[in-house]
């Protein structure tokens, strides 16, 4: 938690900066964000990223702005328009890792290619010297790969790949040049189990940096901090720092270079986790997004939900079971370079018993990564889970845990950047996509296995972020979300009809079948909750999730006949009449409880404590799926123009196009903007009456959120009756309707008669302006 007080935004919109959507595109957003209501341009990454990146977060040059994007004289520019308009800017940074797919494009990967250890740079990145030349999986899979070698133009080829001759060493047959290099190009397929390089994840192509390295920090983060310095940037969201040798470390060196910003990292946490007391502001807020989603999914629902899992894929399957499995294969599949790099530091123990002690062992850890002091706990619980998963490995696991817990041990500063790295792709990007009981609960930061947020807990939640990280971001939807927050909305409606899509799901998988039948629910449920999607997005989101899920298909062998099968399926959505037409038939009758979850979370996010960011495009209706699904254009002209009208005075339906949600967004943020001190506490506003649990609200201080939870089974109940809030007695205006309430027993009938959310905040010329 902060020491001091820092200037604080008062609210972020994320914007995908990128080739297509330069620095003066953005620029011209600032006027239309300011009327929105927001406070800060909350950017990608914007120096030199790899050549066409559609991210940023592939950073090859840290000493220039990105020419693809604009440049420096893009950011000049885009600084004057955000300063007229009253705006401020937080930027996204990559401490982690670099970009190396393109050697050429990152000077100080090529120096090190070009001079191995004798490069000033070779202490940038994590590189085992000891194990002998750098690998480069970017060969073909055959033995014949290397004949197509040349030396053009004083640099060997591969291809399109371009790579650096040391000197003196040019001299005949491509093969023989190759031979003499500090570095060997590899086939592909030995990547995950041979470099000699940490990277992030299992992502050959970004190169781990050594930023506990005081000179690597600087070097790396010179650009940024000075602007910083200059006050052309307010704030700083720091990208997977558990993959740092020493986080801590790392961001009191960043507070120290930056004391004026606002910090915020990218750490994910596990239900129940706390943040260390790290010198930051908070973090990026996916536990708050697992909170707000779940309060509009019915807990009551999950023994129905795990009886139809069982029924559709023929077993009961257990979370943690599942869980366990996939980062054992991460550990040991697609992480094997950096198990072995991790077995090489325990010469005392048999090499194959290290590797499957610390496979097991990374596999056990319930977080991320274990921090001081919980980390000693977390190391403790791994311990007793491995060793009664693996009992043959006591001794191994013994001597590794001994290891681990000597803070000074090379091992023991290793191996929680391997627990991060198995957690990240054991779970999110396997597990996530084979466990598909209920997929709304799937998503980054979250807990399949926790099924729903009852609003005792949700306010218990809040209430503490308020007293310990008021200032941490809130999120929704960000560039690395499974699924929109619109999407998630319409399928916790799923909740409070069990039977009923268990009916329809069944009907579906037997006119439609798939060898697969859990990733088959898994489409079924996304299909409904983006629909109507266009047919070619929703064959991209199949064939990523079927690869990444890696059960009928992969990245590394792709299966053609379940492939087919999957496209089939898919098609068929769209060309068989009849399925057609019950599954839009289906969407449609869910569809309003949709909306009203979507406004509902949107209200709670925007007013919960902490600085609400909102994602791109986000304002309206979204059903965008995984990346880079959600990185598509933006209609920012629709925005514009829909914002003017309800500034016009239009009050739309609340299914008119996603203008209600546009609304309550620039509402709410304009209220937060204007009025501070309206949002400055957190109470509870209790509900009382039969229809109690439907609804959600809390006092931030003077401005009241109430919201509609689980309203389908609202209406089949009969609605809300003598179901009422107790307001403060003096005057209140809701903001979405401009209805005046007196205050007191307010019955929810008539709070919530036309939107099925309120923000209501004291009668006053200042609030009704603002």
């Amino acid at each position: 938690m902060p020491d001091t007080p820092r200037p604080t935004p008062t609210s972020t919109y994320r914007v995908q900066v990128r080739p297509g959507f330069d620095l003066d595109t953005t620029a011209g957003l600032a006027g239309y964000l300011a009327d929105l209501g927001v406070t800060h341009l909350y950017s990608a990454p914007l120096l030199t990223a790899a050549p066409g990146s559609a991210h940023g977060y592939d950073v090859v040059d840290h000493r220039a702005v990105n020419p693809e994007v604009g440049g420096e004289a893009g950011r000049q520019r885009l600084l004057r328009a955000l300063r007229a308009a009253g705006l401020g800017l937080v930027v996204d940074i990559v401490p982690n890792h670099a970009g190396v797919a393109q050697p050429a494009a990152n000077p100080a990967w090529w120096d090190v290619l070009r001079r191995g250890r004798d490069s000033a740079y070779a202490r940038w990145f994590d590189i085992d010297w000891d194990r002998g030349r750098l690998l480069l999986p970017v060969l073909a899979d055959a033995p014949e790969a290397l004949d197509d070698l040349k030396v053009v133009e004083g640099e060997l080829r591969y291809h399109e790949h371009r790579f650096p001759i040391a000197d003196g060493t040019g001299e005949g047959t491509p093969r023989e040049v190759h031979d003499r290099q500090h570095y060997e190009l590899v086939s592909w397929r030995r990547g995950d189990a041979e470099l000699t390089y940490r990277r992030f994840f299992a992502v050959s192509d970004l190169a781990g940096l050594r930023v506990e390295d005081p000179d690597v920090f600087a070097a790396t983060h010179e650009l940024v901090l000075a602007w910083a310095k200059a006050g052309e940037v307010d704030g700083i969201r720091v990208d997977h720092p558990d993959g740092l040798r020493d986080p801590a470390g790392y961001l009191a060196r960043l507070r120290a270079a930056a004391p004026e910003a606002w910090l915020v990292v990218e750490k994910i946490l596990e239900y129940g986790e706390e943040l260390p007391d790290w010198p930051v502001d908070g973090t990026t807020g996916y536990e708050a997004l697992s909170a707000v989603c779940g309060l509009f999914v019915d807990p009551d629902a999950e023994p129905e939900f795990t009886a139809l899992d069982a029924r559709i894929t023929g077993r009961h399957t257990s979370w943690e079971d599942l869980t366990h499995a996939t980062k054992v294969e991460a550990a040991t599949r697609l992480l094997s370079a950096e198990l072995t790099r991790l077995a090489a530091l325990a010469p005392d123990v048999d090499r194959d018993a290290a590797r499957a002690a610390l496979a097991e062992l990374a596999a056990a850890f319930a977080v991320y990564r274990g921090y001081p002091p919980e980390g000693a706990r977390h190391l403790a619980a791994a311990r007793s889970e491995a060793g009664r998963r693996r009992p043959d490995l006591t001794g191994a696991l013994d001597a590794i845990t001994r290891r681990l817990r000597d803070p000074d041990d090379e091992l023991a500063q290793r191996f929680p950047q391997f627990t991060g790295a198995v957690m990240a792709k054991g779970v999110e990007d396997t597990a996530f996509y084979r466990w598909s009981r209920f997929v709304a609960l799937n998503e980054v930061g979250g807990s399949p296995a926790h099924f729903g947020t009852p609003p005792a807990e949700f306010h218990r939640f809040a209430a503490a972020r308020h007293l310990r990280w008021p200032a941490a971001m809130t999120a929704l939807s960000t560039h690395d979300t499974k699924r929109s927050e619109d999407v998630r909305a319409r399928l916790a409606v799923l909740s409070e009809l069990p039977g009923r899509w268990a009916e329809q799901v069944g009907r579906w998988t037997g006119r439609v079948t798939l060898p697969d039948p859990a990733f088959a629910h898994l489409l079924w449920q996304t299909a409904v909750g983006a629909w109507p999607v266009e047919r070619e997005r929703l064959h991209a989101y199949a064939e990523k999730a079927a690869r990444e899920a890696s059960v009928s298909t992969s990245w590394a062998d792709p299966d053609p006949a379940f492939e087919d099968a999957m496209h089939a399926m898919v098609d068929a959505m769209y060309d068989e009449p009849e399925l057609h037409a019950e599954l839009t038939a289906f969407v449609d009758e869910i569809a309003p409880a949709g909306w009203s979850n979507s406004l509902g979370q949107k209200l709670v996010q925007l007013a919960m404590p902490g600085v609400p960011d909102v994602y791109q495009g986000t304002e309206l209706w979204d059903n965008s799926l995984v990346d880079p699904d959600n990185r598509r254009p933006v209609d920012f002209a629709v925005r514009r123009d829909l914002l003017a009208r309800l500034d016009g005075g239009w009050r739309p339906p609340v299914d008119a196009g996603g203008a209600a949600k546009l609304l309550v967004v620039s509402r709410t943020l304009r209220l937060r903007r204007a009025h501070p001190e309206l949002f400055t506490t957190y109470r509870p506003v209790p509900a009382h009456g039969p229809a109690a649990r439907h609804a959600v609200a809390f006092d931030r201080g003077g401005a009241i959120a109430v919201a509609t939870r689980l309203p389908m089974t609202l209406t089949r109940g009969g609605g809300w009756g003598h179901t009422i809030v107790s307001l403060p007695v003096n005057r209140v205006t809701d903001l979405f309707t401009g209805q005046v309430y007196s205050g007191g027993e307010t019955p929810l009938a008539d709070l919530l008669a036309t939107c099925p959310v309120a923000l209501l905040a004291p009668l006053t010329e200042s609030v009704e302006a603002a």
